[in-house]
């Protein structure tokens, strides 16, 4: 198991099909206790409750707004009194909107960069000292490749806007904690068949879509959680500052 004994902290992981979900109940597999955070407190403990047992303790559900700072700070001391420490973080919360340049509201804007790239900051702030504190950790971000490629198929240019400041703020990051023993690294998945795609997708757009990817299929949510292993893990114990494509080849840069 490679994350036995570790704790790891997942935002954005309480939806069944979603991205954080399979992220959560990876690492439970491979013996990370973990805490989820979301939005609903329910949904969140529900989520936990439903991952497999580790040596150590049951895993934690927690309500947490990524956009308000004092949210994130009590989640993280709620996470420390639980586990006393925290190994690894996963900035996974997102959302997204499609619409056009000219379309986008400044409410729209500023709720899209709130979550998408506010959220990482926030998050990790909570986060960070904690880690620095107990001698290193791995962080994770979530970026986009709509934001490598300047937009994407369900998300506005808003968000390929916040997904690339993802980019840069993880980079940041990484410069500036590595010393510390912390890795930060951020992952740019393609089309990933999530809640947030489904009903969306015709036939028609698939077929189109698969065109344009090698692989020849869409991805699915257990590829960008195993991803999410490889950099939690020692297997990466070098790796920091990365950007890790998950997109089946649609974008090869």
């Amino acid at each position: 198991m490679l994350l036995k004994g570790k704790t790891a902290v997942i935002s954005g992981a309480a939806s069944r099909r979603g991205i954080g979900r399979a992220t959560a109940e990876l690492f439970a597999e491979h013996g990370a206790r973990v805490a989820i955070l979301d939005l609903d407190e329910g949904a969140s403990a529900d989520a936990a409750a439903s991952l497999a047992t580790v040596e150590g303790g049951a895993h934690l559900g927690i309500a947490c707004d990524v956009t308000d700072r004092a949210s994130c700070g009590a989640a993280a001391a709620r996470i420390i009194e639980k586990f006393g420490k925290i190994d690894i973080l996963i900035n996974n919360a997102g959302i997204t909107q499609p619409v056009k340049t000219l379309e986008i509201s400044g409410a729209d804007w500023e709720r899209i960069v709130a979550v998408n790239m506010t959220g990482v900051l926030y998050l990790s702030q909570a986060i960070i000292p904690g880690m620095k504190a107990a001698g290193g950790g791995s962080i994770a971000c979530m970026s986009s490749v709509s934001a490598q490629r300047g937009g994407g198929i369900f998300g506005g240019p808003h968000y390929s806007a916040a997904k690339a400041g993802v980019l840069g703020l993880s980079k940041a990051m990484a410069r500036e904690f590595g010393v510390d023993g912390i890795r930060v690294n951020a992952v740019t998945p393609g089309l990933i068949q999530t809640d947030i795609t489904g009903g969306k997708l015709t036939d028609e757009m698939r077929t189109d879509i698969l065109k344009g990817i090698p692989l020849n299929r869409l991805g699915d949510a257990r590829d960008v959680a195993n991803i999410y292993l490889f950099l939690a893990s020692d297997l990466s114990g070098y790796v920091t500052g990365a950007v890790i494509d998950v997109n089946g080849g649609m974008l090869i840069h």
